[in-house]
């Protein structure tokens, strides 16, 4: 008979208790007890959906599943979630946790380890022992994660702290081999929500782009002009924020990294490739266009503050310019993208679709708006759209 009705076009209406139980496997990913469903139907039946969301994501699987699932795939270039539990994960699951400004992510001296009385091995400049130990252990991630900065656990002094962008994981993502331009190109991805190539624009002058790019490409210079300038342009006056960085390891008895470690050049070390503080890897295949930009220092530029990628909405507040990892961080989360970009991701990690359609999209624009206003606690962000998408 329900077939029937259903196919006759009778619309099933979900009650509170369906509601209730879609909200908190959306959430936690485990049903909820019958006391917390009692709890949030009434919630519910209450007008209250966000805090029935609070209560689901009061279950420790919120943190250990929902998040680690979450923010996996940010630490490494393949964005695979199938990637251990490492020092970038924790200190995003433990930002939202504690309901730290989520722009941080990008610029604070902050970083999450398991608590002291767990016996775990000790934080590893050269390994990822200790997360790994709370990940095999089962350890529940909402209790037992310990908030440090990193100039503490890491030897970073705190102005070249740049939140995850300067955690072990990302270093080794990010900084080994190449030219430190992925870490600027995979911060964009993860962070503002789009790529380099939705971002070229030919108009910004080339004046900054590194020796290694070559003017002419296979003999023709038309494809430096409109298409690799499009690019480098913007990307290079900024990805000079990460000069001093770099991930060191034996690339032959270590190929993959795993014993690595991130490195910074501190005030009065020297590169023996560079003579100064840059790391040798901003010199490479110089010979590729011998007049072009020589990074002599950390200091960058942010070019895409005019032309079509103003549309980021970068924040008039801040100057467009600085020295570092820490600032280009701010320039970056204090953008409207970044903003618009976390609810996105959580609206589709929650609702388990992109929004599709103009309801959908209100109601993005409302959660951006309510993000911004709230001081950027992103555990807000995960309830109101469990509360849009659990169902009428």
């Amino acid at each position: 008979m329900a077939c029937c009705l259903l196919a006759a076009g009778v619309t099933a209406t979900a009650g509170p208790r369906e509601q209730a139980k879609r909200l908190h496997d959306r959430l936690a990913g485990v049903p909820p007890t019958e006391a917390v469903l009692a709890q949030m139907a009434a919630d519910i039946s209450a007008g209250n959906p966000i805090a029935a969301a609070d209560k689901a994501m009061d279950n420790g699987a919120f943190y250990n599943v929902t998040l680690k699932n979450f923010v996996t795939p940010w630490t490494n270039e393949e964005q695979s979630v199938f990637a251990p539990l490492n020092d970038y994960t924790a200190t995003v699951i433990g930002m939202i946790r504690d309901d730290v400004d989520f722009r941080q992510v990008l610029y604070g001296d902050i970083l999450y380890v398991g608590a002291a009385n767990l016996g775990l091995p000790a934080y590893g400049m050269n390994n990822n022992a200790h997360y790994e130990a709370l990940e095999d252990q089962a350890i529940d991630l909402k209790t037992q994660l310990a908030r440090t900065t990193q100039s503490a656990v890491i030897g970073l002094p705190a102005e070249a702290s740049a939140g995850v962008m300067t955690t072990r994981a990302a270093a080794k993502a990010f900084f080994s081999g190449g030219t430190n331009r992925a870490m600027f190109r995979f911060t964009l991805m993860n962070h503002l929500c789009t790529d380099l190539e939705q971002l070229k624009d030919i108009s910004r002058p080339p004046d900054r782009i590194r020796q290694d790019v070559s003017r002419s490409p296979g003999g023709d210079s038309r494809i430096f002009l409109n298409n690799c300038i499009g690019c480098h342009s913007g990307m290079d006056p900024m990805a000079q924020a990460y000069a001093y960085y770099n991930y060191d390891y034996d690339t032959a008895a270590d190929p993959d990294g795993v014993s690595g470690r991130l490195v910074y050049n501190g005030a009065g070390a020297v590169d023996p490739d560079t003579g100064g503080r840059v790391q040798g890897k901003y010199r490479i295949n110089a010979d590729n266009f011998k007049h072009g930009y020589i990074t002599n220092d950390d200091r960058w530029d942010n070019y895409w503050r005019s032309g079509p990628n103003a549309m980021l909405g970068w924040d008039a507040a801040l100057s467009g310019g600085g020295s570092g990892a820490k600032s280009l961080g701010m320039e970056l989360a204090h953008s409207a993208a970044f903003a618009s970009c976390q609810v996105k991701k959580v609206f589709k990690a929650v609702c388990l679709r992109p929004p599709t359609d103009g309801a959908d999209f209100t109601k993005v624009d409302a959660m951006v708006a309510s993000f911004k206003s709230g001081n950027y606690r992103m555990k807000r962000v995960f309830a109101e759209a469990g509360a849009y998408c659990m169902g009428n």
